[in-house]
C-alpha cells in the first residue's frame, strides 16, 4: 500500500489526486462499481450528485437495513463516519469505504464514550437506548440502538416500569419522552444543524407563506417542534411531502433532503427553514465534506477504509441487531 497516500489521508481525510477534467465521473464510478462489486449507500443529506449516483439513498434506519443485507464485496458509504462504522459492524467481512474520513458528526462528538460510561454507572438499573448518531464505542455501551424513525416505537415496546437512559440527543430524547409519557434520563448532547433554526425567522416565513406546511425533524429544539405541522424522520418528512396536498413546505432539517423532495414533487415548492444567523448552518459541514470527486477517488483507490476493532463489533452489533429486529416486527 502506498505510504504517501496513507499519510495524505491521515492529514487531509481523503485521497487528494489529480483527476482528468474531461472524465465523465458518473460513468467512471459506474464502471468501478461493477469491477469491484461495490455498492454506494448515500444519506439524504449528501450533495445532489452523490444522491443521483447512489444505489440506495435513505435515512439512518434504511441505510442500516441496507448495509446488513447487501451482497456487495465493498460498501462505499457516502455519509458520515458513524454511519460507515455501523455498516462495518453489520457487515464485518466487507470492505467499508468513506470518501472523507473527516466527515464526522457534531452530535456524536457531543457524547464521548468515556464520559458516557461514567454517566451510565450512576443509573445501574437503567436500560440504555442510544440514537444511531453516535460512535461505535458508544453503541457498544448500549442495550438498544434507535433512529428517529423508530425511537418512539422502541421505547413503547419496553415495559412501562423499565427505567431508561436515552442519549446522545437531548432534543430527540425530550420528543420521545413527550410522545411516550416515559420519564427518560437524557444525555445532554445535540446536533449543531438542528439546534440552529430561528423561531423568529420561521414565524416571519410562515407569515409570508400562509399556506405552507412547516415540517421538522425531532432533533430540533422543542420551541421549533411546537410550531410544526408535522414532525418526522428524514424519510418521514419526504413521505409527508409526497402524500400531503399542500404545494409549499418549509423544511426544518439539513437541506440535502430537499433534492429528493423536489424530485418526488416537481410541482411543489420547498423552502429551507432559516438558521438564527446569516450562515448556511442548515447545511451539515460534515455531510458536505463528501464530493463526487472524492467518491470517485475513494472507489478507485479502495481508500479511505473504515475499520472497527473486533471486540467493539461484537458488543455493538447486539444493540443494533435488536433495533433491526424490533423494527422488522413493527413493520418499520
Amino acid at each position: 500500500m502506498n505510504i504517501d497516500i496513507l499519510e495524505e489521508i491521515n492529514k487531509k481525510g481523503f485521497v487528494d489526486e489529480a483527476i482528468d477534467p474531461t472524465l465523465d465521473l458518473f460513468a467512471e464510478i459506474e464502471k468501478l462499481k461493477k469491477e469491484k462489486n461495490a455498492i454506494i449507500l448515500a444519506h439524504y443529506y449528501q450533495e445532489p450528485d452523490i444522491q443521483d449516483i447512489a444505489d440506495y439513498i435513505g435515512d439512518s434506519l434504511g441505510l442500516s437495513q441496507e448495509a446488513a443485507k447487501t451482497d456487495a464485496d465493498v460498501i462505499v458509504f457516502a455519509g458520515v463516519h458513524f454511519m460507515a462504522e455501523t455498516a462495518k459492524i453489520l457487515s464485518p467481512s466487507k470492505k467499508v469505504l468513506l470518501p472523507d474520513v473527516k466527515a464526522g458528526c457534531s452530535l456524536a462528538d457531543s457524547c464521548p464514550p468515556h464520559l458516557f460510561r461514567k454517566f451510565k454507572e450512576k443509573y445501574p438499573d437503567h436500560l440504555v437506548i442510544t440514537y444511531v448518531n453516535c460512535t461505535a464505542e458508544l453503541k457498544a455501551l448500549s442495550d438498544i440502538v434507535c433512529t428517529s424513525t423508530n425511537a418512539v416505537q422502541i421505547v413503547e415496546s419496553l415495559p412501562k416500569d423499565q427505567k431508561i437512559i436515552f442519549g446522545p440527543d437531548r432534543n430527540l430524547g425530550a420528543y420521545v419522552a413527550k410522545k411516550t409519557g416515559r420519564d427518560l434520563v437524557l444525555w445532554n448532547g445535540a446536533c449543531m444543524v438542528h439546534e440552529i433554526f430561528s423561531q423568529e425567522k420561521i414565524t416571519k416565513l410562515k407569515e409570508h407563506h400562509p399556506n405552507a406546511k412547516f415540517i421538522a425533524h425531532p432533533e430540533c429544539e422543542e420551541v421549533i417542534l411546537k410550531m410544526a405541522d408535522y414532525i418526522g424522520s428524514t424519510t418521514g418528512l419526504l413521505k409527508y411531502t409526497i402524500n400531503n396536498p399542500a404545494s409549499e413546505f418549509i423544511v426544518a432539517t439539513e437541506s440535502g433532503i430537499i433534492h429528493q423532495m423536489e424530485k418526488a414533487n416537481p410541482t411543489k415548492t420547498f423552502i429551507p427553514a432559516p438558521p438564527n444567523n446569516s450562515c448556511a448552518c442548515n447545511d451539515c459541514p460534515y455531510m458536505k465534506r463528501n464530493t463526487l470527486e472524492k467518491l470517485y477517488l475513494c472507489i478507485k483507490n479502495g481508500l479511505p477504509e473504515v475499520t472497527v476493532p473486533e471486540h467493539i463489533i461484537e458488543l455493538a452489533r447486539k444493540p443494533i441487531q435488536r433495533m433491526l429486529d424490533i423494527s422488522a416486527e413493527l413493520g418499520l
